[in-house]
């Protein structure tokens, strides 16, 4: 039986290794509005299933997908380089606090 979390966080990482090829062509905003579109809106989907799971089992690899998605946007972030500064640049909060900020909302 297949892992649903490693499928669905390999989905997230497909789509993000396509923006990639097409991000010095159409630019940072269209890269950021693309990201969202296709990568941030999934994580978004389906919050109150994740509010009170495991953070270890269900959010680490949603919170990776993420710091991918935060150092595809900005271009200039390494693999090692910390994401925190990124996120608060992007303001992006993380899968975490986007889970409990979509329940209250």
């Amino acid at each position: 039986m297949v892992n649903k979390r490693f499928f669905i966080a390999s989905n997230y990482f497909y789509q993000l290794r396509r923006l990639r090829q097409i991000r010095s062509i159409v630019g940072k905003e269209v890269t950021s509005q693309l990201t969202s579109a296709f990568v941030l809106s999934r994580l978004d989907y389906c919050n109150s299933l994740l509010a009170h799971l495991p953070r270890a089992c269900t959010i680490a690899p949603l919170q990776r997908v993420q710091n991918a998605a935060a150092g595809l946007v900005l271009m200039n972030l390494g693999f090692r380089d910390h994401v925190t500064q990124a996120l608060q640049q992007l303001h992006w909060l993380p899968v975490e606090y986007r889970i409990k900020y979509k329940l209250c909302a």
